[in-house]
């Protein structure tokens, strides 16, 4: 009987166990599917494991996998060294791929103030672009690579200058009367302002083919470790460098050539003859009838060029014996402008070394960059002469004067004094400038090997610039008659030098779930300039205003000795704070007031790591708040604070043949400062659905004290009636939204879809820190009997347009001529009759990008614009009247808009002029970029790999603005004589081998 019960009970066991396993087999969920990185790549040997089980497999080398889930509602989970984890819901499914996984060392490449961050741990309002962002096509200087890409950056190149600058501004301006523009720190050397002698622009001294990133730091936490320099934001530009491997050549090339897009409508020679002898009829006045040429010449035609340029690069990246990596490039770009005779030239090296001894615990980064460019700048006053000079004229004269060109003559054969023949003012005036740029720096990197939590970083640079230029008039140029020519040499040397020491520690402490970070630092910056002044000579050697005796070669220079520190810590992974604080001393200060603070303090909580840990449509959310205070000292002379004798301009005592100068005090202020910003952001990050929708919003408030000014002082008081001091108050307010989204995605095919919209508000606070005085100051002169059309005033955009207002006929609407709004019905216009209407800084600025890759082909565009942003047409204000085509002081003739006989005034008065008629709607679209890229793949038998491009750039332009371009540089908003954009087509190919 025992033994019945053994075997019954064996039997029934064994029963239970088929069954169990029977309908444990049947529940099992086969799945699979593949992981592949953010560039479609495949994620090789990632651990792919069923949640709360053992069972798990690894990716194959396609990044594919199958495992078996006991749940059809499970959820698998992703680890591996190189991507971290993440996991996903199985709801169900037989096939669950995983694209746009991010590698963790790519995580580490947003650079900040001194250092590095993960993107997912940033306090701050901070956004990177990487190369792979940059625009695409020709570019010459590198802000331009930022073009619609950063929401609250507006970049504005200064027209079509070969090689030209442009306008940068950060969450618009901070400043009246000082710079406005942003600190560059390149490499981790800050650099300062934008231009040096004649050379306007160095940033085109940095090859973009040699950028690695650049990281925009907007928030005053993000900016305040450069403290009394940072107002305006910060760009950190972070060249390429070398990577352990072997060594790699990439050669590429680009042609490009440029064309003027849209011209000024003007009267042909024709319709001038027509006009001239209509008005002989009615006046019987024959005088400008008997002026007229039988030529039809459309001088704007024959100023402007197809623009050829020629862009070549050659680098070499890799690791020497193994144990030196490093990156040496060599560049050269040969630039035309549109506008004949403008040419820009540059070449560019660089080589970046960065080897790790002792195990890896001492890092070196050497970094060295060398820049010749060479620039003949085009007379741009060519381009306004060229629409207001007579088209019935032939470009040449029998007569051989002035060098065979026509030009209007007075009786005894001498020029008169109005525009000159276009063409010769570009032939003839010949204004050079050479640019040497040197930025090298050395960074050593110890890991203490007896405190390996601890870094000593020690940081030594340069930036040495030397520009020299001439500027020459041929003596047989109509504009030179007098002098006989005109030769002047210019020479100018910058010199920056850096040291800085920094100690890092990190530590993770496991016990409270805490990371903390510490730096503090110490720096010392020393700025140099040397001035050379020399006469000016005629084409015979004789000095030019001997009067006007040079003033002595000078060589201002200022220092700033800075101390640092900051912490970083997060709790839990989940909060993070980080507090800094920068103490900044400089010379251009008394010792009094040498001495500022710039504090700043974030938080930040991850609200995917606190509410959505199991939600996997979630990848990161992030709440971020941070304070700080900035400064701004570029707007101050180095002796501003200092009583001090200078050289009275043009006053002078004739001792013979010999001319002495004379001093004369200066104005100062010993209580000068600098302007300090007050800035407050609240964020938010968010990527949903692993990067296939990322972006942030940030809503920000700056408030700038102190700034600079000029005021009007009693008599007596100072050396001058006029004193630069901190008086004025600014506001600043705004929002920013950014959105990238990868809408498709597949194994052949991908799109992205990104765009950046931003708001900002700025008004003047005080002029003078007087409660309710609304005193308005007068700015942006435009030549029209000394007349201003801007005004600064408290509660008021600055720069905004003071101006008439001109009355309409209410029955047709059109505009009266010579009626103005008289506003206190005195019976006089003046300047208490004016009103103010609209302001030239945009309220809203736009960026848009898009791509498609479909196997090997690429098909890119990109665009930027604004709204809310108006210009005064001042051109169209000079030339809208038969006055601008028969000049009857001089007896000459001109040219004016095509469609002037359909304007609304015949002949509009100076005070007309300054109305709000020729105050114009700026806002506008412009497609920057389309760009269509093939890799051709192996070639050479699978020794290199091809890749080819073509782009288009400045494609179209959408806008009511009835001028030339709607987009200018001015921060006056005044448009009068803008060299245009070209329209730009480039051909490229990428070698690597």
């Amino acid at each position: 009987m025992r033994k019945s019960m053994k075997k019954f009970t064996a039997l029934f066991s064994g029963t239970i166990a088929f069954l169990f396993l029977s309908l444990t087999a049947m529940a099992q969920h086969p799945v699979s599917g593949k992981l592949t990185d953010k560039d479609g790549n495949p994620a090789i040997g990632v651990t792919v494991q069923v949640k709360g089980t053992t069972i798990a497999t690894k990716t194959a080398n396609d990044g594919t996998y199958k495992i078996n889930a006991p749940s059809a509602n499970g959820q698998l989970i992703f680890t591996s060294a190189e991507f971290g984890q993440s996991q996903e819901s199985i709801n169900g499914r037989a096939v669950v791929d995983v694209t746009g996984l991010i590698k963790k060392t790519e995580e580490l490449a947003v650079v900040v103030a001194y250092g590095t961050r993960k993107k997912s741990d940033l306090t701050g309002a901070v956004t990177a672009v990487s190369a792979k962002d940059f625009q695409k096509g020709n570019i010459a200087s590198s802000e331009q690579l930022l073009q619609g890409k950063v929401p609250g950056l507006q970049i504005v190149s200064g027209g079509g200058f070969a090689g030209g600058g442009s306008k940068i501004r950060i969450r618009g301006g901070t400043s009246l009367t000082a710079s406005n523009d942003p600190l560059i720190v390149i490499d981790g050397i800050p650099v300062e302002g934008n231009g040096i002698g004649k050379a306007e622009n160095v940033l085109n001294t940095i090859n973009p083919d040699d950028i690695e990133s650049m990281s925009i730091l907007k928030d005053a936490s993000a900016t305040a470790l450069y403290g009394s320099r940072a107002a305006n934001g910060v760009i950190i530009v972070t060249t390429k460098k070398g990577a352990r491997g072997k060594v790699k050549l990439n050669f590429n090339t680009k042609v490009s050539v440029g064309t003027v897009p849209k011209y000024v409508d003007v009267l042909t020679g024709d319709e001038v003859r027509e006009i001239v002898n209509a008005n002989a009829v009615a006046t019987g006045d024959n005088k400008f009838k008997a002026l007229l040429g039988e030529e039809n010449t459309n001088w704007q035609k024959l100023i402007y060029q197809s623009a050829m340029g020629y862009d070549n690069n050659l680098s070499a990246s890799g690791t020497i014996e193994k144990v030196l990596p490093f990156r040496a490039s060599v560049g050269y770009l040969n630039q035309e402008g549109v506008l004949k005779t403008d040419k820009f030239k540059r070449f560019t090296s660089s080589l970046n070394l960065n080897p790790k001894l002792l195990d890896d615990h001492l890092s070196i980064n050497v970094a060295l960059k060398y820049a010749n460019t060479n620039t003949r700048k085009a007379n741009d006053g060519a381009v306004g002469t060229s629409i207001s000079f007579d088209p019935t004229q032939s470009v040449t004269s029998s007569s051989t004067k002035y060098g065979g060109y026509y030009e209007w003559l007075n009786t005894d054969g001498t020029p008169k004094s109005v525009g000159r023949n276009p063409l010769a003012m570009l032939n003839y005036v010949n204004n050079t400038f050479d640019v040497n740029r040197f930025i090298g720096n050395a960074q050593l990197d110890y890991k203490l090997h007896f405190f390996p939590d601890l870094h000593v970083l020690f940081n030594v640079g340069v930036d040495a610039t030397h520009v020299t230029g001439n500027d020459r008039t041929d003596s047989t140029f109509a504009g030179s008659y007098i002098d006989k020519g005109y030769f002047k040499e210019n020479q100018e040397k910058k010199r920056n030098t850096l040291t800085d020491i920094q100690l890092f520690y990190a530590k993770d402490i496991p016990s409270i779930k805490t990371r903390v970070d510490v730096l503090v630092g110490h720096g010392y910056q020393e700025f140099i300039t040397n001035t050379f002044n020399y006469y000016a000579f005629n084409q015979k050697g004789d000095t030019l205003d001997k009067a006007n005796k040079p003033k002595p070669n000078d060589k201002p220079q200022f220092n700033m000795e800075s101390y640092l520190g900051r912490i970083n810590l997060t709790v839990n992974n989940k909060y993070l704070l980080t507090a800094s604080l920068r103490r900044d001393a400089s010379s251009k200060f008394s010792k009094e007031n040498r001495v500022g603070y710039f504090p700043a303090l974030a938080v930040a909580w991850k609200l995917r790591d606190e509410f959505f840990r199991n939600t996997p449509a979630v990848s990161d959310l992030k709440l971020r708040f941070g304070w700080g205070i900035t400064g701004q000292q570029d707007g101050i002379g180095n002796y501003e604070y200092l009583a001090r004798y200078v050289n009275a301009p043009r006053v002078y005592y004739q001792f013979g043949d010999e001319y002495v100068a004379n001093v004369r005090p200066a104005r100062y202020d010993p209580n000068l400062t600098w302007e300090t910003t007050t800035t407050t952001n609240l964020g938010l990050d968010f990527n949903f659905l692993r990067n296939r929708i990322s972006g942030s919003i940030d809503f920000y408030t700056k408030k700038t004290k102190d700034l600079l000014f000029e005021v009007d002082v009693a008599a007596g008081s100072n050396f001058s009636n006029r004193l630069l001091t901190n008086i004025a108050k600014l506001e600043n307010k705004g929002l920013e939204f950014i959105l990238n989204t990868i809408p498709v995605q597949t194994d052949n095919f991908s799109w992205n879809l990104g765009g950046n919209i931003s708001y900002n508000k700025a008004k003047v606070i005080t002029l003078n820190n007087l409660p309710g005085d609304t005193k308005p100051v007068l700015i942006g002169g435009i030549g029209i009997g000394g007349g201003f059309i801007g005004v600064l005033k408290p509660e008021y955009a600055p720069n905004s347009y003071n101006v008439f207002q001109q009355v309409y006929d209410p029955a047709t609407g059109k505009p009266l001529e010579g009626v103005l709004d008289d506003g206190d019905r005195s019976g006089n216009l003046g300047e208490e009759d004016k009103k103010i209407y609209k302001k030239p800084a945009p309220d809203v600025l736009l960026g848009f990008n898009t791509s498609v890759d479909y196997k090997k082909w690429s098909l890119g565009f990109a665009g930027h614009g604004s709204i809310g942003n108006y210009l005064y047409n001042q051109y169209r204000a000079d030339n809208s009247s038969i006055v601008s085509l028969l000049n009857t002081q001089y007896t000459t003739i001109g040219n004016t808009y095509a469609k002037y006989r359909d304007a609304d005034f015949l002949n509009p008065t100076r005070d007309q002029k300054l109305s709000d008629y020729f105050i114009e709607n700026a806002s506008f679209f412009r497609l920057d970029n389309i760009n269509l890229g093939y890799n051709v793949g192996k070639i050479n038998n699978g020794k290199a790999t091809l890749r080819t491009m073509f782009s288009v750039q400045n494609v179209f332009v959408i806008t009511k603005y009835k001028g030339l371009d709607p987009e200018i540089s001015s921060n006056e908003g005044i448009d009068n004589n803008i060299y245009p954009r070209p329209r730009v087509y480039t051909l490229g190919l990428s070698l690597d081998f």
